[in-house]
This record gives C-alpha cells, structure tokens and sequence, in this order.
C-alpha cells in the first residue's frame, strides 16, 4: 500500500469548500490528509490530480475518488482512445476505454494494432 498526499484537501485534512464548518474535515481523506491506495500509481489523468471533478470542482473526481492518482498494475502505454487525456474526446467524460486514467496495459495496447 502506498500512502499519499489527498489531492481534494491538499493535505489539509479539511474540507477545502468550508461547506459545513471552516473545520470540517475532508470527505475523501478522512481529516487524515493522506490517503493509501494499491501498487504503483500514476497521476489521475481526468482531473489532473487535483482531485477534484473537472466540471464541478466541489465534486471529487470520479476516476481516482479525490485521490489525485490512480492505480496501475504492470507496464502502461497511453491510451491510444483518449490520446492520454483520460476524456472521452465527443462528451469530455472519463474515456471507456482506460476507464479516464490515460493509461492502459501495454499488452493491451499491442493486441490493439
């Protein structure tokens, strides 16, 4: 497990909008101002890593869940859909095909040619 800074809060631990109070702490990392998640990662390719929804920036992406970085397991290339942008190029929503993260297996990018 990989420990990382929470992209939404900053590392803060609060909740960077104030919404319900100047001290309430941040949804996605718990007041904690880290966040683990599994294997290697890359930064979220839909939001940027800023953790934040690219459309609604009080919403949490919905790729890496406010995380900044999304999860990857063995060798990666670029989307070849998304060109790497991690949005679906007709809708601006997360691509289909590397689920938004910009990246897909490199085994999956050579059966692809």
């Amino acid at each position: 497990m990989t420990t990382v800074t929470c992209a939404f809060c900053e590392g803060k631990g609060l909740d960077p909008f104030g919404i319900l109070s100047p001290l309430s702490k941040c949804q996605v990392c718990l007041g904690r101002g880290q966040v683990g998640i599994e294997g290697p990662t890359v930064k979220c390719a839909y939001c940027g890593g800023t953790g934040a929804h690219p459309y609604g920036a009080r919403l949490t992406c919905i790729v890496c869940g406010g995380k900044g970085v999304v999860a990857v397991k063995g060798p990666t290339t670029a989307c070849p859909e998304c060109k790497g942008t991690g949005r679906a190029p007709e809708s601006g929503l997360p691509c289909l095909m590397c689920k938004g993260t910009g990246v897909i297996a490199a085994k999956a990018a050579q059966k692809k040619k």
